[in-house]
């Protein structure tokens, strides 16, 4: 039965009997008894023309799944894994409104550091590497929108107060597919960050990897964008749809 349906997902359309038989190295007749039994369930549908596609109980069920889908738990185990690695504090969060909220967090334990955002806390996007994500998945007139409600208060001298240079540095963003915060949410800490995107392409959390500027190293950038890509695709992403 698996066999079969990997075999009509392979196909744009509808499959004969003879295709997947052959597709599968079933018999014809164990192909055509298996076949009949997936219509029933309505997991496969039967074409007049005597071919047959995949069926609507599969997009039903599908949507279940997706429904049920909490990205904390299937981004907690690769967190914790990209934490083993490195042995600093990895961070989860997602938009809500003008904010980033933190969803889970891996304390490193070592850093001197005071984090002012733990899980629960909420940050303006445009100061934390994981909002800048969300503001560079907007579009020019939305991120002038969000100025301006906002105002872009800053925490730190290095914090981005002016459109120019959210702006600017959104465009970076986009082109590099990575986002930093150079102690710009709080002297003393740096924070680098990937999207997270769900099965429609859309960015729907962000990891980061936060450390003391002291300890911070360039190959996180490449190790963080590896790990929320392996989340997004456990998401169901498929980055060729970008």
């Amino acid at each position: 039965m698996m066999s079969l349906l990997d075999a009509l997902a392979q196909v744009q359309d509808a499959a004969s009997l003879k295709q997947l038989a052959t597709a599968t190295e079933l018999h014809p007749s164990t192909a055509h008894r298996i076949l009949a039994a997936m219509c029933n369930a309505r997991f496969v549908e039967r074409q007049d023309a005597g071919t047959y596609r995949l069926g609507i109980r599969l997009l039903e069920l599908g949507n279940i799944v997706k429904s049920r889908i909490n990205v904390r738990e299937v981004a907690l185990p690769f967190m914790q894994e990209l934490h083993e690695k490195i042995g600093e504090a990895i961070n989860l969060g997602a938009r809500h409104d003008d904010e980033i909220v933190y969803l889970e967090r891996t304390s490193s334990g070592r850093s001197l550091v005071r984090v002012v955002y733990l899980v629960g806390g909420r940050a303006p996007l445009h100061l934390t590497s994981l909002g800048k994500l969300f503001l560079a998945a907007d579009g020019t007139q939305k991120v002038r929108d969000y100025a301006r409600r906002t105002g872009l208060p800053g925490k730190t001298p290095h914090s981005l107060t002016t459109l120019e240079a959210l702006e600017k540095e959104l465009d970076k963003v986009r082109r590099h597919g990575i986002a930093y915060d150079d102690e710009e949410a709080e002297l003393g800490l740096k924070c680098v960050a990937a999207p997270i995107h769900d099965d429609e392409g859309q960015v729907v959390a962000a990891l980061s990897v936060s450390a003391p500027a002291d300890r911070h190293n360039p190959e996180w950038a490449r190790q963080v964008q590896e790990t929320a890509n392996a989340v997004s695709q456990a998401l169901g992403y498929v980055h060729h749809r970008n």
